[in-house]
């Protein structure tokens, strides 16, 4: 007779426990044990607990390669198991990671937590389950076309047909649901809410819907209007990636030397400038033709705005013009900022609106959450948990179905929170996405190609760019080093069928009808491998940290970055005035909407996983080691980024390490 210890750990979120019966069967490559009810005095598998059970076998098991556990149904109460440990006669302790939910009857098998290719494994049973999971997953995770030429993703109607084991949790889908009204509530703009097609009276009434700003949003709100400041947010606000350098001007942006001669001073001129580097531009003529959202009725108005900026010894960024439409004319003037103030304010107005666009749809919807659905679903359906690949990436794929789920249903539908507030919702959103998709590259989502293509590296205060450089320094070191241990050489890689299947899948399927992204249908070596796996966890965690985390803080100042744009901008310099603008900008209605979305959308979470920090899907000690290594590393960044961060009004701390969730879970 041999005795093993079993101990069986229960989530700790909410409903994690079960009052079920639950059974274990030790399979090991002698034998089996007996089928053993898990059952001590009091109740077993509530929230957070970890107990300790005996299981018996007739004969000693030998070398353990599944633990069987069984959930039989008695009342229906779901259980969350994270992993078994099973402490053998010999004092020898093995761990089966779990974490998954057992719904209903269930019985899943379990392996050692030691991650193993396909190649590594020559028992046939342990061959056989890898294909039987592989098998359940591709017919519960499906491929969808939700719409044509943009990312494929999941393929169901509500968040409740998603896997269990992908959903959020139920204190988090509680929080989710009621944090708009929550917002409502906590910004005190419930009441305003109701003022459909009503505008403001005057720029300072906007404060009416910002009555608890944040810091950064505080700031906002007293220097929005100053050159040097608007120059700033294309370097580290919301949206920190449009602005590139610029040694010619644009041939439909006839900007000339005079023009710009009083803002860059006597001492230097347009020409030396650009040839000097410190000329930069930023042209959304993406927005170009995009259709305008009709709401309520009312036509609202998208222009693709094109805007120089000069990097000023002593100032820092500034802008020198602003053409507020892509093809010149007389009734689209260039406006400076020697142009009367109401004109000039006007103008920085509609690029900050062409940036609203960009961002909420581009930088943010399409680059991070659609790119990082594809190799969630791809890892779900190709690799087997025990796949050290799938180790790597599931911890950075946490909550990113349903959220992205909500988005489709929510967010940007035809009768969405889209339609409702922004320009380009309705029939502009599909059309925006298709045209960046046709032009996307993934190493465009790779900082370090990002940064020397829009050749960005001379400006000054760019801390988004300094941060992004040493978080992918630290995620490309950890994930060369596991890489390492798994993958002795780039043969391995080659013949890793299931790794294959995984990037075919990603190519093939979700990324089929973007033809410039540039992903190979074959990972060829070790070096390709370790570039594409950093990229999915760069984009998964950091860049939509940096991204989605500053919403509120730039956005709910409406003035600054409106939604939508209600009247077309003036033809002619002269023309603007209060009433303008304010018949321009968002209405009451469509303002307290943006404020109130943006704070649900970037405040923190109250129940979030950081990077750095993985759950026990890595066992071996020297996979330990490196996830140790990566979290010192993360720590000095965070010292690095917090002795950087002097101004107490204006911190960048969007990539502070502590701030940036594993996934995309928001």
């Amino acid at each position: 007779m041999a005795t093993y210890k079993v101990t069986v750990a229960t989530g700790t979120t909410e409903y994690s426990g079960t009052i079920d019966s639950v059974y274990a069967t030790l399979i090991g490559e002698h034998g089996e044990s007996k089928t053993t009810a898990l059952d001590n005095l009091g109740r077993d598998f509530r929230r957070g607990t970890v107990g300790e059970y005996d299981v018996c076998s007739s004969v000693p098991l030998g070398e353990i390669l599944f633990v069987e556990l069984e959930k039989r149904q008695f009342v229906g109460d779901n259980w969350f198991c994270c992993y078994v440990k099973v402490n053998y006669p010999d004092g020898t302790c093995k761990t089966f990671p779990c974490y998954r939910w057992f719904v209903g009857n269930m019985t899943i098998r379990l392996r050692e937590g030691s991650a193993k290719k396909m190649q590594d494994d020559t028992v046939h049973d342990f061959l056989f389950y890898r294909e039987k999971e592989l098998q359940e997953q591709q017919q519960t995770v499906r491929w969808q076309t939700w719409r044509p030429a943009i990312p494929k993703c999941i393929d169901v109607i509500s968040e409740n047909d998603i896997p269990e084991d992908y959903r959020f949790n139920y204190e988090k889908r509680i929080d989710f649901k009621k944090s708009l009204n929550n917002a409502l509530k906590e910004l005190l703009i419930k009441e305003l809410l109701n003022n459909f097609e009503k505008p403001w009276h005057d720029l300072e009434d906007f404060q009416r819907c910002l009555r608890k700003p944040s810091p950064i949003a505080a700031y906002v709100m007293e220097h929005w209007k100053e050159d040097s400041f608007f120059g700033y947010q294309f370097l580290n606000g919301c949206n920190p990636r449009m602005i590139k350098s610029c040694y010619c001007l644009p041939k439909n942006f006839p900007v000339t030397k005079d023009m710009v001669q009083a803002t860059l001073g006597s001492q230097t001129t347009l020409d030396k400038e650009m040839k000097a580097g410190n000329i930069y531009l930023v042209d959304y003529c993406i927005l170009e033709g995009i259709p305008a959202n009709v709401i309520n009725g009312k036509w609202q108005y998208v222009t693709a705005p094109l805007c120089l900026l000069y990097d000023h010894p002593m100032k820092g960024l500034i802008p020198l013009a602003i053409q507020i439409q892509q093809k010149p004319d007389q009734n689209n003037p260039i406006f400076l900022p020697s142009d009367p103030e109401l004109d000039w304010l006007l103008a920085k107005m509609w690029v900050r609106h062409a940036e609203f666009q960009v961002y909420e749809v581009l930088s943010h919807l399409l680059h991070t959450h659609l790119v990082s659905e594809v190799f969630c679903i791809a890892t779900m359906r190709q690799l087997p948990a025990v796949h050290p690949v799938y180790k790597l990436l599931f911890p950075h794929m946490h909550d990113t179905l349903e959220i992205n789920t909500n988005a489709r249903l929510n967010l940007i539908s035809e009768n969405g929170i889209f339609k409702e507030v922004v320009s380009t919702g309705g029939d502009g959103l599909l059309p925006l996405l298709q045209r960046e998709c046709k032009k996307m590259k993934f190493k465009s989502l790779l900082p370090t190609f990002d940064f020397e293509e829009r050749d960005v590296n001379r400006l000054k205060n760019y801390f988004y760019r300094d941060d992004s450089l040493k978080i992918w320094n630290a995620i490309k070191s950890f994930v060369s080093g596991i890489v390492d241990l798994y993958y002795s050489s780039d043969k391995d890689v080659m013949v890793d069928k299931e790794l294959q299947n995984w990037i075919h899948d990603v190519v093939n399927e979700g990324f089929t009808d973007l033809h410039s992204f540039g992903l190979p249908t074959e990972i060829k070596n070790k070096a390709e491998l370790v570039t594409i796996l950093a990229g999915v966890i760069f984009t998964s965690s950091a860049q939509h940290a940096a991204i989605n985390s500053g919403q509120y803080d730039w956005c709910s100042w409406v003035p600054n970055t409106p939604c939508t744009m209600r009247s077309p901008p003036p033809p002619k310099k002269g023309l603007a005035t209060m009433e303008l603008i304010m018949n321009t900008l968002p209405d009451i209605h469509q303002s307290c909407t943006e404020v109130a979305i943006t704070w649900v959308l970037s405040r923190e979470q109250p129940i979030a996983v950081f990077l750095g920090h993985y759950p026990e899907y890595f066992t071996e000690e020297t996979a330990r080691a490196h996830i140790k290594k990566f979290q010192e590393a993360l720590g000095e960044i965070e010292k690095s980024i917090e002795a950087r961060n002097t101004n107490p009004k204006l911190k960048y701390e969007y990539l502070l390490p502590r701030r940036i969730e594993n996934s995309i879970a928001i």
